[in-house]
């Protein structure tokens, strides 16, 4: 199959052009003016975007949480996703305690091989680090691709590990050429502010918001920075939602350390005064949602370039699946539909405002997290050689947001009533027309799992 674009305005995180493009096969052949090639199928881009697929390297797509599973599995999220703009994820095993890495990446892989639309790979959550786990940490960076190692400093008893097994993971990743990656809050000061609530009857969305302060994430980004810059190990924050975290990472560059940062689509356009309403209970995500100010200093992170990446964590729970915590705020299972707004949402608040760049617009939903996670670049680019991953994309178009026309398998909308400009049309995925007409015409397993590489932006 080969497919002509015609006349695109194509931007990647560094240039700027209108030119066509020919793909044949999964790849780009070529890129020019008034391209003669005969094609399949020849698509009119005259007056819209053309730029890389995007990539979300944060997603939880059928995983185990609270007694129940988010309810996206990997047919219906990778489809949303597509629906989106993003043509590839990054999900996240989940070891469990005392059990082994490759036993968990087995369930993983049970849940993804002939389900994915999009393209995916994995980080793996190191929950219980030993000698064992150790070595089975080599032998994922070495043989399975899987470059990434995902640590929480909360939810003890759990998946939480402290701080001198962290270390000791990082000294082993940084040796073979990995990544930690770290759920960045205080999870002792957390635990004790949950049940001081909960003892004193305060047991509504709210007080999720008031038991995970601001200085609880601040502190932990804080912590895991220095210890990085003990071992040398690359890291990255995930989820990152705060002014005080924000800082934690400009003072570690003052000391000319590098640290990765993600912030999400939910933390750049929403705020905690959702929690007092009566439906609170569906932006009941951890981190919490912060206040305005923290709005304003995450976007000035991304101009910055102390914030690299822009993901969703989307974990997305019915509303019957909420209600397991009515009467008791930490019995919500934490998580948001978010998968396939990503894209439409940052050029809306981000290009169209006037907040961010075209350039930065594809740099923080696709470059850097093609970079950062080793896939660049196959990934995150439009060139020649690179996988046909490609976003035909109308910047000009009005539409809403809704439970009633989105994808994911949610019955209501985080952003429902959001007016946003710029409308995904057309989505290609390696070569393939994935979304067309505000339809998908690719069948589950037709995502691929995608080997990982060592980081190739600068640390």
């Amino acid at each position: 199959m080969s497919i002509l674009i015609k006349n695109g305005h194509i931007v990647t995180a560094a240039t700027n052009y209108i030119a066509d493009i020919y793909i044949e096969g999964e790849q780009i052949l070529a890129i020019g003016k008034n391209l003669s090639n005969k094609a399949d199928k020849t698509i009119d881009a005259t007056g819209k975007l053309v730029f890389p697929g995007g990539i979300d390297p944060h997603v939880h797509l059928d995983m185990p949480f609270m007694g129940t599973s988010s309810s996206d599995d990997y047919t219906t999220g990778t489809r949303a996703a597509l629906f989106g703009g993003t043509t590839m994820v990054i999900d996240f095993i989940l070891q469990t305690q005392g059990d082994t890495l490759s036993n968990a990446l087995k369930e993983w892989q049970g849940r993804s091989i002939g389900k994915a639309i999009s393209d995916y790979s994995y980080h793996m959550a190191v929950t219980d680090f030993n000698d064992n786990v150790a070595e089975e940490v080599v032998r994922f960076i070495e043989n399975e691709g899987i470059t990434s190692f995902k640590t929480f400093m909360a939810y003890k008893g759990a998946l939480m590990i402290d701080d001198g097994q962290m270390v000791r993971l990082m000294k082993v990743v940084k040796k073979h050429g990995g990544l930690v990656t770290v759920h960045a809050t205080n999870g002792d000061v957390i635990d004790s502010l949950i049940a001081k609530n909960r003892a004193e009857n305060k047991l509504s969305p709210l007080y999720h918001y008031l038991s995970q302060p601001e200085v609880t994430e601040s502190e932990a980004s804080g912590r895991f920075t220095d210890m990085l810059d003990y071992t040398k190990c690359p890291g990255y924050i995930v989820h990152m939602t705060c002014e005080g975290a924000l800082n934690a990472v400009r003072k570690a560059s003052q000391r000319n350390q590098k640290v990765f940062v993600e912030t999400c689509t939910q933390y750049l356009t929403l705020d905690a005064s959702l929690y007092e309403r009566e439906d609170g209970a569906k932006w009941v995500m951890s981190p919490p949602l912060r206040e305005k100010k923290d709005q304003t200093a995450l976007w000035s992170g991304i101009n910055q370039g102390l914030i690299q990446v822009v993901g969703t964590d989307h974990c997305p729970f019915t509303w019957e699946q909420k209600q397991m915590g009515k009467d008791d705020f930490s019995k919500i299972p934490n998580g948001h539909p978010a998968i396939e707004h990503r894209m439409e949402l940052l050029f809306s608040e981000g290009v169209h405002k006037g907040r961010i760049s075209m350039n930065k617009f594809v740099e923080v939903t696709s470059t850097n997290a093609a970079k950062i996670f080793g896939m660049h670049p196959r990934k995150g680019t439009i060139g020649i050689g690179t996988d046909a991953d490609i976003v035909i994309f109308d910047p000009k178009k009005e539409h809403t947001l809704s439970v009633e026309s989105h994808h994911m398998n949610a019955d209501y909308s985080s952003y429902e009533g959001f007016n946003v400009t710029g409308k995904t049309e057309t989505v290609i995925l390696r070569g393939k027309v994935a979304i067309e007409n505000n339809k998908c015409h690719l069948d589950p397993g037709y995502g691929q799992f995608i080997k990982r590489g060592k980081t190739s932006l600068t640390i």
